[in-house]
């Protein structure tokens, strides 16, 4: 058990978030392909990366795909890669679907899946679209979760709930994972943060500080310990880091800004500068080692500026930064 009195893992782990992302900013059509796809995962894998994650939304201020599909293509290219969604949008949908598809992309991957949800809500045409009130989001995910361990048992499972019931219903196969793959939840409000501590296996974060991670942390341990929870495996702590490598920090923030500022419909520059990770490479692993020190162990890197910089980001950060983390990456 750590300190915070979550079993956490005894090293670091380190993931790249995209995979078919439009350029930001950009202009003209999109079109991406599967020799981008097949260069960006051949890269990570080679570069020494533990994972790749990618986010979900159905509606956003970018084009943007669906993650288990683009998940199912990127697992053939790699045999060693554990892939992940950061975060998929449960509430959107129905759970019984869900759980068939996580199902499947747990087999696809050979175990090497990671479930990350969440609640959304920052776009709500998104929500409209899909026929679900906003207001009920947590709830629905609190019980989709429920839902989709049931099915994930591969016995009969019968359910009774405020938005969902069925009866003896048997999904086979079950994942490859004993219990389903992880289930990690994003959020940061007190009543995320309760949730994930009564229900999921580990927290994502992001747009937070070191020190609100170690505080978040906290408040999970406690909830899990006010319910009673044992672990049968390690609790997942994760935090999604926008990352912008240059040779000043001034011009990482600029590009940061740039970037996310188009990514979210805002301005971002006050939020690049609290919350990414920005200038030459030993300033970055800084900020990762302080979110290690504050309970992270699984540290996933949102390179952010133009596309054309991309893959350039992911193999500099690779060959000056990862060397600086060796020592927090080998198991204790």
């Amino acid at each position: 058990m750590s300190d915070i009195g979550l079993p956490v893992d005894d090293r670091l782990r380190l993931g790249v978030q995209t995979i078919h992302r439009r350029t930001e900013p950009a202009a003209g059509a999109w079109l991406p392909t599967i020799d981008e796809m097949r260069s960006l995962v051949e890269l990570v894998d080679r570069s020494g990366y533990d994972s790749l994650w990618v986010g979900d939304h159905i509606s956003f201020h970018i084009a943007i795909f669906d993650p288990l599909l683009q998940l199912a293509q990127a697992a053939v290219l790699s045999r060693r890669l554990v892939f992940g969604t950061g975060v998929y949008l449960v509430p959107l949908r129905h759970p019984t679907p869900v759980a068939k598809q996580v199902s499947t992309l747990d087999h696809l991957t050979e175990g090497r899946f990671i479930f990350g949800v969440g609640v959304g809500g920052e776009f709500h045409k998104e929500f409209e679209a899909c026929g679900v009130p906003v207001a009920e989001r947590g709830a629905r995910l609190a019980e989709s979760i429920a839902v989709m361990r049931k099915l994930w048992s591969g016995q009969p499972a019968t359910h009774d709930g405020r938005f969902f019931k069925f009866e003896g219903v048997t999904m086979q196969p079950p994942p490859r994972q004993a219990g389903g793959p992880p289930i990690w939840c994003g959020g940061r409000s007190d009543a995320a943060l309760r949730r994930i501590g009564r229900m999921t296996d580990g927290w994502m974060s992001y747009v937070i500080t070191p020190e609100m991670f170690r505080q978040g942390l906290e408040k999970i341990a406690l909830a899990a310990a006010d319910a009673g929870r044992t672990f049968d495996r390690s609790f997942g702590t994760a935090h999604l880091l926008f990352t912008c490598i240059d040779d000043t920090y001034e011009k990482a923030l600029d590009k940061a800004t740039a970037s996310l500022s188009q990514r979210y419909g805002m301005d971002f520059r006050k939020a690049a500068q609290r919350y990414c990770a920005l200038g030459p490479p030993q300033s970055v692993a800084e900020t990762i080692i302080r979110f290690h020190d504050a309970g992270a162990r699984h540290v996933i890197l949102d390179f952010v500026g133009p596309y054309e910089e991309r893959d350039r980001q992911i193999e500099r950060f690779a060959a000056e930064a990862l060397p600086l983390l060796s020592a927090l990456r080998k198991p204790s």
